[in-house]
């Protein structure tokens, strides 16, 4: 007797238990229907991954501020549907939009896992871009003008004494180099307009262009500072860069396959 009763206390218990179970499965019920917590467990999760992303803080109610906003969505979303906008086809369209959209996310999160990019490939990549990156890199300073004779204005200035970053600072229309004596600071051959480059590189270290060198901009008057080995960053400082872009290439290249076995009439523009 004593067995039967405790027995049926506990079937009596859990029973009483499953609606607390349900409930804590839910953030509310709507009207008869629930809002489960795994919607604002997701909503939750996505907005702090993008806050981490960003480097921005959160604010210290958001469970709340989500599901307050969750359950409003709900009551909106019935409403909707209450006035049938569920059948529009503009519904029907912008549904099939998004379906695609989250299924593309998807599937880049699931290519990205599976095509990860290797400590071999990222060095490799590095040593690339290291070797694209050798040679000489040169410290200069400029003047830039609109016209020739204000250039050969200046270059007389220059020869009488006068400083060459005064000049720049009073005269240069580059406004980033201008208010710093018009420094370039280093920096290869490659980074500058053909014209300008082949005026730098035949510079000696103190000498400035005694001719005005134009090039797109207006003229030119180039003064050499220094040069130097060209500088590389070390691979700690650039790997996450590079994995970014091999990632994107795969990414690519993934996509790229699909399109070739894809059988469709559609000529792709690139």
């Amino acid at each position: 007797m004593k067995k039967t009763f405790i027995a049926a206390s506990i079937v009596l218990a859990a029973a009483g238990l499953a609606p607390l179970a349900a409930q804590a499965q839910n953030v509310a019920v709507v009207n008869g229907k629930p809002v489960p917590k795994a919607r604002v467990d997701a909503i939750v999760s996505q907005v702090q991954k993008q806050a981490t992303q960003r480097g921005q803080q959160l604010p210290p109610d958001l469970d709340k501020l989500v599901r307050d906003k969750v359950v409003t969505d709900e009551i909106l979303a019935q409403e909707a549907e209450r006035r049938g906008l569920a059948a529009s086809a503009e519904f029907k369209s912008q549904l099939e939009i998004a379906r695609q959209s989250i299924l593309i996310g998807l599937l880049s999160q699931d290519v990205e896992k599976k095509a990860s990019v290797t400590d071999a490939e990222v060095q490799a990549e590095y040593d690339k871009f290291k070797a694209q990156s050798s040679g000489t890199e040169y410290k200069a300073r400029h003047i830039l003008v609109e016209k020739e004779d204000e250039a050969k204005a200046l270059i007389g200035q220059l020869k009488a004494g006068a400083s060459f970053a005064d000049l720049a600072k009073k005269n240069s229309k580059d406004p980033g180099s201008a208010p710093n004596g018009g420094d370039l600071d280093f920096a290869g051959p490659a980074s500058y307009v053909p014209e300008f480059s082949q005026a730098m590189t035949a510079l000696k270290k103190g000498e400035y262009t005694v001719v005005p060198v134009k090039t797109q901009f207006g003229y030119h008057i180039i003064l050499l500072e220094d040069t130097r080995a060209a500088q590389f960053p070390p691979l700690a400082d650039v790997k996450p860069q590079i994995t970014q872009r091999l990632t994107q290439q795969k990414a690519t290249a993934f996509r790229d396959e699909l399109r070739a076995k894809a059988k469709t009439d559609y000529k792709f523009s690139n």
